[in-house]
C-alpha cells in the first residue's frame, strides 16, 4: 500500500517546480492502492504546490450541450475522473466558468488563471487557461493516462487553427454562477473524429524532443509534458501536416527530425 510520504517523494523525483503551476490529468485507480484513498492523492498534491498553483480539469462537455445547456459551477459534477470531482470540492479550491472545459485551481494567483472563461466562445483559445499554461511555462502531469487525455493539445491545434476542429455556428450555452447568475454563452465544440484519439502517436517524437520525461507515482507511470516545448515541436509538425491527427496509423518518421528543437536533434 502506498503511503502519502513515498507518494511525495515520487513526486518530488519527477522535478515539477512547486513554485509554478502543474496541471494533472489523472487516474486514481492507476495509482493503486493508497493509506487514505483519493483524499491522500490530493493531499500530496496540494502540498507539493503549495507555493504554486495545482490546476485539474472539471469538464462537462459529455453533457453539457444544446439540449442540456445549463453548466452549474457549483453543482455540475465532472465527466473527466474522480479525483477532480473530488478536488472541485475542496475547500479554498475555485472552478471556472467556462461551461464545457472548466478547470479547478488551488494556489498563487488562482482567481486570475481562471477569470473570464465565461466569455471564452470556443474549449481552448489563446487567452484561455490553456494558452495560460503556456505563458506560465505550466508543467501537465499525465498521472496513469496517455496523451490521448492532454487537452492542451487541443488548444495548439486550436491556436494553429487547424481545419475541421470545430463547429463554424455556436450553440447557446449558460454558466450559472455561484451566486446563481445565468449568463448566455455561445459556444463553439469540437466536432468531426474524435482527434485525442490520435494524440497518442506524438508521444515518443515529443520524449526525445525533450517535452516529456516520465517517472512514477504510486503504480502508475507519471508523464510530465512541458508546455512550452510541446507547442514548439506540435506546431511545426502540424505546419508541415495540419492531418497529422486526423488518422491513428503510427507517424511516419521522414518527417519527425524536422518538427525537433535545434538542440535536440542530436539525441541518439
Amino acid at each position: 500500500m502506498h503511503t502519502k510520504a513515498g507518494l511525495s517523494e515520487q513526486l518530488k523525483a519527477l522535478e515539477i517546480n512547486p513554485s509554478g503551476t502543474l496541471l494533472v490529468h489523472s487516474s486514481l485507480k492507476s495509482i493503486g492502492e493508497v493509506q487514505g484513498g483519493a483524499d491522500a492523492v490530493l493531499d500530496v498534491l496540494s502540498e507539493y504546490m503549495k507555493d504554486g498553483l495545482l490546476v485539474l480539469p472539471t469538464h462537462t462537455w459529455s453533457y453539457i450541450n444544446a439540449t442540456n445547456p445549463r453548466f452549474d459551477v457549483l453543482n455540475s459534477p465532472v465527466c473527466v475522473g474522480i479525483l477532480p470531482e473530488l478536488f472541485r470540492r475542496r475547500p479554498g479550491v475555485i472552478r471556472s466558468w467556462h461551461p464545457t472545459h472548466s478547470v479547478a485551481a488551488l494556489g498563487k494567483d488562482a482567481q486570475a488563471f481562471i477569470a473570464g472563461e465565461e466569455s471564452r466562445d470556443t474549449p481552448c483559445s489563446r487567452d484561455s487557461v490553456y494558452g495560460k499554461l503556456l505563458d506560465r511555462k505550466t508543467d501537465i502531469m499525465l498521472l496513469g493516462v496517455d496523451l490521448r487525455r492532454n487537452t492542451f493539445i487541443h488548444g495548439i491545434e486550436e491556436w494553429v487553427d487547424i481545419p475541421g476542429r470545430m463547429t463554424d455556428d455556436h450553440e447557446l450555452l449558460y454558466t450559472v454562477t455561484p451566486e446563481g447568475e445565468e449568463i448566455a454563452v455561445p459556444s463553439r465544440r469540437h466536432c468531426g473524429l474524435s482527434w485525442s484519439q490520435h494524440f497518442w502517436k506524438v508521444e515518443q517524437v515529443l520524449q526525445e524532443g525533450g517535452a516529456l520525461r516520465k517517472g512514477s507515482f504510486g503504480d502508475a507511470v507519471a508523464m510530465i509534458c512541458g508546455t512550452v516545448e510541446t507547442t514548439e515541436i506540435l506546431s511545426r509538425m502540424l505546419a508541415v501536416n495540419p492531418d497529422l491527427f486526423s488518422d491513428n496509423e503510427p507517424l511516419n518518421g521522414e518527417a519527425v527530425p524536422e518538427a525537433l528543437p535545434k538542440t535536440k536533434r542530436q539525441i541518439p
